[in-house]
C-alpha cells in the first residue's frame, strides 16, 4: 500500500513538472520579440509620434497542457479517497477539478503586462497598436517606429 502511494505522488510530481515547464515557453509578444519564422523577411517602416500610452494585461496561453497535467493530479489525488468504486469515483472527480484548476492556473502563470501605444503617423493617420510592455516606456510626443510584416506590426523607438 505504502509502495502505490508512493508511486502516486512520484506520478503526481512529474505531471506538475512537466506542465509548468510548457507553460514557460510562451513567446514574447513585446516590439523586440521576433520568431524565427520573420528573420529575414521585409517590413514596412512608418514614422509618428505617440500620441498616448496605455497599461494593458495581455491574457495567458490557453493551451491543452495545463488542462490535461491538472486532470492527472487531479486524478491520481482523488483516487486515493476511499477505496474500490470511491476510488474511481474521486478519480472522475479530481480529474474535473484539476483540469479546470490547471487551465486557470497556466493562464494566470502566462498572463503578463502590456503597452497600447497610440500613434499619429507622419501621414497624420492614427494607430493604435497592443504589445507586451518591455519597459520602453512610451512616452506622448516621443518619434517611433512602426513595423508592420503581414499581420504582426510593432511600436518600437
Amino acid at each position: 500500500m505504502e509502495l502505490m502511494s508512493r508511486n502516486r505522488l512520484r506520478a503526481m510530481c512529474g505531471a506538475m513538472i512537466v506542465g509548468l515547464a510548457l507553460t514557460g515557453c510562451a513567446s514574447g509578444l513585446g516590439g523586440g520579440t521576433y520568431s524565427r519564422g520573420e528573420a529575414r523577411r521585409t517590413m514596412v517602416v512608418q514614422f509618428g509620434t505617440v500620441e498616448s500610452a496605455r497599461a494593458v494585461q495581455l491574457e495567458g496561453t490557453k493551451s491543452p497542457v495545463g488542462t490535461v497535467a491538472g486532470a492527472a493530479v487531479g486524478g491520481i489525488a482523488g483516487s486515493t479517497v476511499g477505496g474500490g468504486r470511491g476510488s474511481s469515483i474521486g478519480a472522475v472527480l479530481g480529474a474535473v477539478a484539476g483540469g479546470l484548476a490547471g487551465s486557470a492556473i497556466e493562464e494566470g502563470v502566462t498572463r503578463t503586462p502590456g503597452v497600447e501605444v497610440t500613434v499619429k503617423l507622419d501621414n497624420g493617420q492614427y494607430l493604435a497598436v497592443v504589445q507586451e510592455d518591455q519597459g520602453e516606456g512610451f512616452q506622448p510626443g516621443q518619434r517611433v517606429r512602426i513595423l508592420r510584416d503581414g499581420g504582426t506590426t510593432r511600436v518600437t523607438r
